[in-house]
């Protein structure tokens, strides 16, 4: 008999660890790749609307009018949109289309650490490759796996991968390539170029970072017709709310407003990255809205710890590959001068 009535799977298992979200407002937030502008006034207005409307009726079993927003902003047919409750329920998605008992899960290192989550939760075997920023290895080809992920710009580096390369490694692999782009609108060329030649390749896509809508979870995801049916058949039964398929449509009817957020965050990004590396610090080029700091020989853990004190906080990842560095979210230019100030101090 059982000892408990909880798996001995998930007994075992490390859940994923976000970002410490502090209570109040003491401390400058820069450790969760939140957008720090405010999303469309059309948003609000359009949650308002449906709220003072039908919410005791479910929403659309598919989302369907943000599905053909999607589809008419991004040149697609609303056949090939899937909508998720944030792009991370897309991810496990996947993971339940895809996986049959012995099948694999992999992705290069360093990478997004839910993957794993997400692979061990599937009950996956789960393969990690170490990588240069910006390659896909050869061993990740090798392995063959049932899903692999690429995450493009990567987080935690923001480094990107070369098109060409994706597009390879997708007409090579046999399982489902999800490219996750998460960060895509903030410098990144996307697959969206390239995903109708591979039936295999599914696009994921978030509203929380360029849209400034991480409160309200919400994703779409591009893939063929026949792919996307299938993942359909694994999603629930009404996973988006009525007040999130408002407000995606009135986001992307204000595309414009995003993409002046955008260009603010990607114009202080250059400006802090500069006045960095005149300081002697290495940045990698990164095409998110955050950055990879090297912190040298004092480590990640002790700059951390030292900004914090400063009423800073920004990402350590506690990861082999990783302890050298922390991650840093590009805040309002307020925001990053105080960053630069306590960096100093």
């Amino acid at each position: 008999m059982r000892s408990s009535p909880i798996s001995a799977r998930v007994q075992e298992l490390a859940p994923y660890v976000p970002g410490e979200q502090p209570a109040g407002g003491s401390l400058i937030k820069l450790n969760t790749n939140e957008n720090p502008y405010p999303p469309s006034p059309r948003v609000a207005e359009a949650v308002a609307r449906e709220a003072a409307g039908v919410l005791q009726l479910y929403p659309s079993a598919t989302a369907e009018p943000l599905r053909e927003k999607a589809a008419a902003v991004y040149g697609v047919d609303c056949e090939e949109v899937l909508v998720g409750n944030g792009s991370d329920e897309i991810l496990a998605m996947c993971l339940r289309a895809c996986i049959d008992d012995g099948d694999s899960v992999a992705y290069p290192l360093p990478t997004y650490s839910l993957y794993r989550t997400l692979g061990e939760i599937a009950g996956a075997r789960v393969v990690e490759v170490p990588a240069e920023p910006g390659v896909i290895p050869e061993a990740l080809a090798a392995e063959r796996a049932a899903v692999t992920f690429l995450c493009t710009p990567n987080s935690p580096t923001g480094v990107v991968l070369p098109l060409a390369e994706v597009a390879s490694f997708a007409a090579g692999a046999s399982g489902l390539v999800v490219v996750d782009e998460a960060y895509v609108d903030f410098g990144a060329t996307s697959a969206l170029e390239i995903f109708r030649q591979h039936p295999n390749m599914l696009v994921a896509r978030t509203f929380s970072k360029s849209f400034s809508l991480a409160g309200l979870r919400l994703g779409l995801a591009f893939g063929s017709r026949g792919l996307v049916a299938e993942m359909m058949k694994v999603k629930d039964s009404y996973n988006v709310s009525r007040l999130a398929i408002a407000a995606g449509v009135a986001a992307l009817d204000d595309y414009a407003w995003m993409e002046s957020n955008v260009d603010r965050i990607c114009a202080t990004r250059a400006r802090v990255i500069d006045t960095l590396r005149e300081r002697g610090y290495v940045v990698s080029d990164s095409r998110a809205n955050f950055f990879w700091l090297n912190c040298g020989k004092e480590g990640g853990a002790a700059v951390y710890e030292r900004l914090r004190e400063r009423g800073v906080l920004v990402r350590f990842f506690d990861h082999d590959g990783l302890r050298s560095g922390v991650r840093v979210t590009v805040g309002s230019d307020a925001e990053m001068e105080r960053f630069l100030e306590a960096l100093s101090e």
